[in-house]
């Protein structure tokens, strides 16, 4: 019998997932990655979110000297509001000093609830404690990495920054890294919402623009009409 894409995205997992659709969903994937090279910074700023693999690929990065200081921004962003009680940012945090960073070491910001009051709350906390730095590391999710990138060039251009993320590849994010609360569609509708949102925030002026290659668009169309969009921003 053939396989019915949209039944595919409302309610399977990833073994019954059509061939095709992963495909899609892969070329999405690695358009969201920039792969930056990185260099030594003044600040780790973590993006948090419902993907605490983040926090760890952070605090690594702080062990390994890439930075003096650690900055975890998040409160109760639209995932987490519905599956957490406490805020994104002190369970990052708590992560860290597990790991072995000292607690003088990290700044949390915990009142944020998307990728713009992530920068803009972090600009004002750092404004209090009279810092400066000039140098920023960005650790988000794998697919927000092109999305974080270009918020943060928009809100505070005289900064540099340079974004990184779990080095895994899809599958192995689909089957170890993603939260265990949520399934492959709905990780899938979320990187499908989130290039939306590289377009759509772009015109906004909330981003600055990002080229999106045409076909990694007409992946993004073909996995909204196989139901993928739960995710989406109404236009």
């Amino acid at each position: 019998m053939e396989c019915d894409p949209v039944a595919t995205a409302r309610g399977t997992d990833k073994k019954q997932m059509d061939e095709r659709l992963h495909d899609l969903a892969a070329k999405i994937w690695q358009y969201h990655q920039l792969n930056h090279q990185l260099s030594r910074a003044d600040v780790i700023l973590v993006l948090c979110s419902h993907d605490k693999a983040v926090a760890v690929r952070a605090a690594q990065l702080f062990l390994d000297d890439w930075a003096p200081l650690m900055i975890f921004s998040g409160g109760f962003g639209v995932i987490t509001k519905g599956i957490w009680t406490q805020p994104e940012a002190d369970q990052f945090a708590q992560i860290a000093v597990d790991m072995g960073v000292p607690d003088d070491r990290i700044l949390i910001e915990n009142k944020s609830a998307n990728t713009g009051e992530n920068i803009l709350f972090t600009r004002r906390l750092l404004t209090e404690r009279q810092l400066d730095p000039q140098r920023f590391l960005l650790v988000q999710k794998p697919y927000m990495e092109r999305r974080s990138y270009a918020t943060f060039r928009k809100l505070w251009p005289e900064k540099n920054v340079l974004v990184t993320s779990p080095r895994v590849s899809f599958d192995e994010y689909l089957n170890n890294y993603a939260n265990r609360e949520l399934s492959t569609d709905q990780v899938i509708s979320i990187m499908v919402g989130d290039l939306q949102r590289i377009k759509l925030y772009a015109e906004k002026g909330y981003q600055i623009h990002q080229e999106i290659p045409d076909e990694v668009w007409n992946a993004y169309e073909e996995l909204v009409r196989a139901g993928y969009d739960l995710h989406l921003v109404s236009t």
